[in-house]
């Protein structure tokens, strides 16, 4: 019985196993570079590309990740004009002033 067991684990231990060479050469992406990517995509209208970024994570992560991009982005340009975070988003939108 235990020649069965060593045989099997010794078949284990030098056999690769089934798909590893196809997924040590693809890198997981994270929520915020799934976010960048749709993000810029979306801003040249680059639907395959859209597709892809979108298939990365789930699309609650994605709509997590666009959400803190359009909020870091609101913020930067805030501080870049010296304004409200408000203020901006209102501008970025076409809303007239609060």
């Amino acid at each position: 019985m235990f020649d069965t067991i060593r045989r099997y684990a010794g078949r284990l231990r030098t056999s690769a196993p089934a798909g590893t060479a196809d997924t040590r050469n693809k890198r997981a992406h994270n929520l915020f570079e799934a976010a960048a990517v749709y993000v810029a995509a979306r801003t040249e209208d680059d639907q395959d590309r859209i597709e892809e970024a979108a298939a990365w994570v789930s699309p609650e992560a994605l709509s997590f990740g666009v959400s803190e991009l359009a909020c870091r982005a609101v913020l930067a340009l805030a501080r870049e004009r010296g304004e409200s975070p408000g203020a901006v988003a209102r501008d970025l939108l076409g809303l007239p002033a609060a």
